[in-house]
């Protein structure tokens, strides 16, 4: 039997393939079209404009459809484990706000996803996965603070040219703030890759009862 067959394995191996090809299919795409510049873009910048925008927009929605079903599934199966061993357990502003709201939530998940971890060891986690999961929601946390504080000392560019002036004052803020939203966002993405392990021992199944 191959592994990405066992259990629920696939759904994070789906999530990760899949979000990671939207990254780089934007980033690609604006590149070809000379939309923003070939290093250190923000992610934001590499769907601004169509027809990238569109394409990330919908590589995104089945990206955040994954998500959810990773993190339904994750959910269910830390549950299940409860019971069984009883282990305690386009407008700039919105656009900001919502990447904030995206980072903010996203490293918290990952730390209490890590800390359910070393809560549950050894039952349904082993000490490596724990450690990886530790590793990259450190790494995750450490980046988030340079992308946000160095977000704000960038100075605001016209959204119909995303291109950065390399000998502006602010232009070290910008790849600072650049290369740290790359990592925090990819460590959202390699996170999952720790849950395959455990989604290959279960599997879901859902049932409807009517009621009269």
């Amino acid at each position: 039997m191959w592994w990405f067959t066992q259990g629920l394995c696939f759904l994070p191996v789906f999530l990760v393939v899949w979000s990671s090809c939207t990254f780089i299919v934007s980033y690609i795409i604006a590149l070809l079209r000379r939309d923003v510049d070939v290093l250190f873009p923000y992610i934001s910048d590499t769907a601004a404009t169509p027809p990238e925008s569109c394409i990330f927009g919908l590589m995104t929605f089945v990206s955040a459809c994954a998500g959810i079903a990773t993190i339904y599934a994750r959910f269910k199966y830390v549950e299940k484990l409860t019971e069984e061993t009883r282990v305690e357990t386009i407008v700039t502003v919105v656009h900001d706000m919502g990447a904030l709201l995206f980072f903010v939530s996203g490293v918290l998940y990952i730390l209490l996803q890590s800390v359910i971890s070393y809560s549950s060891f050894p039952y349904g986690t082993s000490i490596s996965v724990w450690r990886a999961r530790l590793a990259v929601a450190v790494i995750a946390s450490v980046a988030f603070f340079p992308t946000v504080i160095c977000a704000f000392l960038v100075k605001q560019t016209d959204q119909r040219d995303l291109h950065r002036d390399t000998g502006s004052k602010d232009y070290p803020f910008h790849v600072a703030s650049a290369v740290c939203e790359w990592i925090v966002a990819f460590s959202f993405v390699c996170f999952f890759l720790t849950y395959i392990d455990d989604f290959k021992m279960f599997t879901l199944r859902v049932r409807t009862e009517l009621v009269s």
